[in-house]
């Protein structure tokens, strides 16, 4: 980078405000509105749930997690009582704690070794139970357990056959509904009158549809799903369950239904989302209209309704954008006013931040892409050192808003494209089954044919282009290594898959029922081994022609450290250049704000290196665990 473009950048944002802890995040009101809980690190800079009494200034800490920090949590329906989940290291088999307010005492709801729980519903008219999915009888399949908040006692409630993904409970807290996968890789809609009655298939999803259940009505005469069946994109339905009629509540023809807002007393439907290059609401109760007109025009940004009080007086607002911190609100709905409550990240505010533009292209075979480009704010966008940053999944999707590796990348000089690839979720089933068997295949021509658009566009300069991402990203980066060796300066691989045969032998347990989707999704491995091996980045490592830079979690259940050990072997076997980063107390990412800090101060030195951006020099960073090969 020439010394006049490094002029013209603004200063360097120092890493540590972009993947540091946030100062607080995540506020959640208390069902009777006195209090505001909310996640922020304490005196070690470990996430803990800290508590505020509304109107007050009386903030104070909650939890004492040791070492990886509180990330989830929620309130029960009892004012003095709240919820969170953590796992150990990244294993993901989490417990959950119940955290008493008053007295700070947190106790393990689910204290069973190597369980994972999954969380299934609570209830404002139960507030005194819980319903959670536990793989306790046998590690492939989660049954639903009833936890009595009150005195601790976990007892069985509906058995899994042992196909069943999801659960879904009625008004009277019973469960009365699921989603069953089936040996065709699609899946059923199981419907019981009674929790003693048999279930029965509602209807079934093949293989190229989605679908799921979503509430039942407060009558209990209603199912609310959402389903891609009839149609291209996911619909919200309401099935009545004495005809079994369908009606549709919210539709798009192109996009799938994302976001549904239901009131958690009543269980009417309040407003639906659509996601196409923004977050666009559809407001369905007309009780609601007036608010979501007032809360569009506070500030700019996508706005999500994140809590509300159980009287529905007061709200807590979200504000999304692509250039700042997220910003939170209280918005009180009988004087129709909000006020600022906090920003998450505050020392993003007043800074140069480069703002995340949607662009779509035409692939080679003339299925239109959509996608994100973010470039640096005060050079012209021509010619530019570039990051092709790849989204895991990949049955996922990204989204308009900060992205803190884009703007880091962004800041250092380098344009960031990030690229909803075919298989990709919210666009419809047409564009998601656009992906089947064709990893390593058409997605990643999608994404060759993205930094052709660039180049094309004068944008990127040709010679210095990065891949880079996590999960199926890193996947890809591996892919774009071996397959495309002509195409990428140099890789950046987060926890990627290096072995597609490998990578499904060692599934975690509980994911054994969702095997035929992936076997139809991704390929068999009982019948398509070589055709696995065909699109493994592994078998290729003597392609490689460019650095390449690996982070892993030691504890990872999903893409476990054998992936990255295999294809870093045969690398430094073949003599090619590649830096290895092992994590021994992460799993599927990087959790701890050190891990993530030493991380991306070697990604950065890295990329410098092979695409001439800025850096900030890496020094000391206490606690990190990485281990440098």
């Amino acid at each position: 980078m020439s010394s006049a473009t490094a002029t013209s950048l603004p200063p360097l944002i120092p890493r540590e405000i972009l993947f540091g802890n946030p100062e607080k995040t995540s506020p959640r009101l208390s069902p009777d509105g006195k209090y505001l809980a909310y996640i922020a690190p304490d005196d070690k800079n470990v996430l803990q749930v800290w508590l505020r009494t509304v109107g007050q200034e009386d903030d104070r800490i909650l939890t004492a997690d040791k070492k990886r920090g509180i990330r989830v949590f929620f309130w029960t329906y009892n004012t003095n009582e709240l919820i969170y989940m953590q796992d150990s290291d990244g294993d993901e088999n989490f417990h959950l704690y119940l955290v008493n307010i008053e007295s700070k005492i947190v106790r393990d709801l689910t204290p069973f070794q190597g369980v994972k729980v999954g969380f299934v519903d609570i209830d404002p008219k139960f507030p005194d139970q819980v319903l959670v999915g536990l793989n306790l009888n046998n590690p492939q399949k989660f049954d639903v357990y009833r936890i009595d908040l009150k005195n601790g006692a976990v007892e069985f409630d509906t058995d899994n056959p042992g196909n069943i993904i999801s659960w879904t409970a009625d008004a009277d807290f019973q469960v009365r509904a699921a989603i069953a996968s089936t040996p065709d890789g699609g899946y059923d809609l199981l419907l019981r009158e009674t929790t003693d009655k048999e279930w029965d298939v509602l209807r079934h999803w093949g293989l190229e549809e989605q679908g799921n259940s979503v509430s039942f009505s407060a009558d209990g005469k209603t199912l609310y799903i959402e389903g891609s069946h009839d149609a291209n994109a996911q619909r919200l339905l309401a099935v009545d369950l004495d005809t079994r009629e369908e009606t549709a509540i919210a539709q798009d023809e192109q996009y799938d239904v994302m976001g549904i807002v239901i009131q958690p007393v009543t269980r009417v439907i309040q407003a639906v989302s659509f996601y196409k290059d923004k977050q666009e609401w559809q407001v369905i109760d007309e009780s609601i209209a007036a608010d979501f007109e007032e809360i569009a025009k506070v500030r700019s940004g996508e706005f999500s309704l994140i809590s509300r009080d159980l009287e529905d007086k007061n709200w807590l607002l979200a504000y999304n954008t692509d250039d700042g911190p997220v910003y939170y609100y209280a918005y009180n709905r009988e004087s129709k006013t909000s006020t600022f409550l906090f920003s998450n990240q505050p020392k993003l505010e007043g800074l140069q931040l480069a703002s995340m533009q949607p662009i779509s292209y035409e692939a080679r075979d003339g299925l239109t892409i959509h996608g994100y480009l973010t470039t640096p704010v005060g050079i012209p966008s021509q010619n530019l050192p570039t990051v092709l940053l790849v989204h895991g999944g990949p049955w996922v999707r990204d989204t308009w808003g900060l992205d803190p590796e884009a703007q880091w990348l962004a800041n250092r000089g380098y344009a960031v494209l990030q690229v909803n690839y075919r298989g990709s979720t919210g666009y419809g089933k047409a564009f998601l089954n656009a992906g089947n068997r064709e990893w390593a295949g058409t997605m990643h021509d999608d994404l060759i044919d993205g930094v052709n658009w660039l180049v094309e566009k004068g944008i990127s300069d040709p010679q210095k282009i990065a891949i880079m991402g996590g999960s199926y990203g890193g996947y890809a980066t591996l892919v774009g290594l071996t397959f495309t060796p002509e195409i990428f300066a140099a890789g950046v691989d987060i926890v990627g898959p290096s072995n597609l045969i490998t990578l499904i032998q060692t599934i975690p347990p509980y994911w054994e029922p969702l095997k035929a989707m992936f076997y139809h999704r991704v390929g068999n491995l009982e019948t398509e081994e070589e055709f696995l091996k065909s699109r493994s980045p592994l078998f290729f490592a003597d392609k490689i022609q460019k650095p390449l830079l690996i982070g892993q979690g030691a504890n990872d259940p999903r893409v476990k450290q054998a992936e990255s050990d295999q294809i870093v072997n045969a690398m430094q076997q073949a003599g090619l250049p590649v830096k290895y980063v092992l994590y021994p107390d992460e799993g599927h990412g990087f959790a701890r704000p050190e891990n993530r800090l030493h991380f991306f101060a070697i990604a950065e030195e890295f990329l410098a290196k092979y695409l001439g951006g800025r850096f900030e020099p890496l020094t000391e960073i206490p606690g990190h665990s990485g281990i440098v090969n």
